[in-house]
Order: C-alpha cells, then structure tokens, then sequence
C-alpha cells in the first residue's frame, strides 16, 4: 500500500472502477493465500515469491520509466527501517491469515489508522485528529462484533473463542501495529522518494528478508501430494495478483489522475469475506458481518475526510 493521500474532489468512474479492481485483487490475494497454506505452502514461502516478484515487475518499472535513482542519506537511513516494517507486517498478516478467516484476519489489520495516529503521536508529538477519536470507539465496536470476541455467535463463549481465534487476532494486531509506524515514517522520512522507486526498494527488502527466514527453516515448503495443483494454484495467484494489484497502481492511477491509495481500497475485506465463502466455504454469522461492515465504513470515513 502506498501512504499518499487521497487526491480531493470527485472520482471519475474509471478511477472508481480500478480503485476497485485493486480492492478486488487485494482480497483474492490474501484468499488465494489462504488456499496456498491450506496445502503446504508456509507463510515465509508465501511472502518470498510474492515481494520477491512483485520487487521485480516494479523495479523494471523504475528502470523504464528513467525513474532517479538518487538517495538521500535521511533516505537511506529510513528506508530500510521501513522494508524490515514492511516484512514484519507481511509475515504476520500472512499468518493472521492462516489462522483467522480472511475476512476477520483483514479487519483486524485494519484497525491500522488507530495505530498510525498511536505512533505519530509517539514519535513525532502529533495530536490525534479529533474526527480519529470519535471514530475509534465505532471501529472497535464493530471490530468487536466481527471477532465474536464474547463467543455469543460460535457459542464457545470467551474462553472458547479466544483459544480459537487469539493467536490469529495477535498477528493481524501486530500487522496493524507494523503497518501503521510503516506510514507514519514514510509520510515524515520518505515521502519525497518516488513511489515505485521507495516500493520497488522495500519489495525487494521484504523478500531478501523472507528468503532469509525460510533458509532458517530448512527450506521453502511447497506443496505436496495429491492435492498439490491446489496449493501451485494458490501461490501463483497469490503472486499475481498481488504484484499486478502494484503494478496498476504505479502505473493507471497516476494517469487517471489517483495518486497512490484511495479510501474506497479499504472495501478489500467485503471483497474477501464473499472470495472466501465462495471458494473456501469460510462463514461468519451475520452479527459478525455487521461488525465487519461497520469497520469498513469508518475506516472509509475515516479515509475521505478533508485534508
């Protein structure tokens, strides 16, 4: 995700329509993830090929496009704080992933505006802006209710669901928390650097890293046995579509006139909740539906406020 601000005034349809086709590709990525995972694929392996092609189809980007290549020494100092960031916050979504439905594991990394306020606040003494405050209360409310976190919905109880889903919840937190100090340094140490420079830089961090991680391991575990094409299917377009969701945003946004993210993107989890009902038969009861939808709305609120 890029940091940039949303552009003001009105989209035009087809800047809507990609803005959604990237929400689109971002919520069949983490499904297509889940399904890699279900048949063999480790989180790390996941991460690896992802950045690691994503790093490339951007980086050649960078070199066609004749984007500079210069660095500052502030530059050099912050991005790569920001690629081991970026790793963290992909290693544990990605496991968040693989323990949580993907709808719940996304909307619990959503939460991130909280922590990006929590961190500039932190670190550069910045107050909260007031209309953040006022939505925290609804976006945990309804985070609340999307997590079941009582155990009405599942009928486990607390105790019951939190054995369930509290591993998952803590690395989808821990993504938020990575992501949100992620934008904040960037936003205050790197927002002169070219985006497709600054992306191309940190994919490419982010895949050395896991590459290191799965060397720690023993090796990339990939699928296996008779239910191998499943798991191949699932870290190809995981791979895809992740590094085409990139490539469009570097490329068709700034030309429709949509520099970087966009508030509407955060419709990502409604796009996986229906991806993972249809082709993983994960459900969700309608309370936790509701809560998940209330989470969107603020987040999206949040994201078209003035500037």
């Amino acid at each position: 995700m890029s940091s940039a601000p949303p552009p003001s005034g009105a989209l035009s349809g087809t800047a809507f329509a990609t803005l959604m086709l990237i929400a689109l590709m971002m919520g069949a990525n983490h499904v297509a993830a889940r399904l890699a995972f279900n048949h063999g694929v480790d989180v790390a392996t996941a991460v690896m090929f992802r950045s690691g092609v994503t790093a490339l189809v951007v980086g050649a980007l960078v070199l066609a496009t004749g984007v500079p290549l210069r660095l500052s020494a502030r530059h050099r100092k912050a991005l790569p704080a920001i690629g081991l960031l970026v790793a963290v916050q992909s290693l544990c979504l990605y496991s968040a992933v693989a323990r949580l439905p993907v709808a719940l594991a996304l909307l619990a990394f959503n939460t991130y505006p909280l922590w990006t306020a929590l961190w500039a606040r932190l670190v550069y003494r910045h107050r909260p802006e007031p209309r953040l405050l006022r939505a925290m209360p609804v976006m945990l409310l309804g985070l609340a209710l999307a997590l079941d976190v009582s155990g009405a919905a599942s009928g486990l109880g607390a105790a019951g669901q939190w054995a369930q889903i509290g591993v998952g919840v803590g690395f989808a937190m821990a993504a938020a928390a990575s992501f949100g100090l992620v934008l904040v340094l960037t936003q205050h140490e790197a927002a002169d650097v070219d985006g497709r420079l600054r992306t191309a830089l940190t994919m490419a961090q982010v895949g050395l890293l896991a590459g290191a991680a799965v060397l720690w391991q023993g090796g990339a575990h990939l699928p296996a046995g008779p239910q191998a094409v499943a798991g191949w299917a699932g870290l190809a377009a995981l791979t895809f579509l992740y590094g085409t969701a990139f490539t469009i945003m570097f490329v068709v946004l700034p030309r429709l006139g949509v520099v970087g993210n966009s508030a509407i993107m955060n419709i990502e989890p409604v796009f996986a909740l229906v991806l993972a009902w249809a082709l993983l038969g994960q459900r969700i009861a309608p309370v936790q539906v509701a809560g998940g939808l209330l989470v969107v709305a603020t987040v999206i609120w949040l994201g078209l406020r003035k500037r």
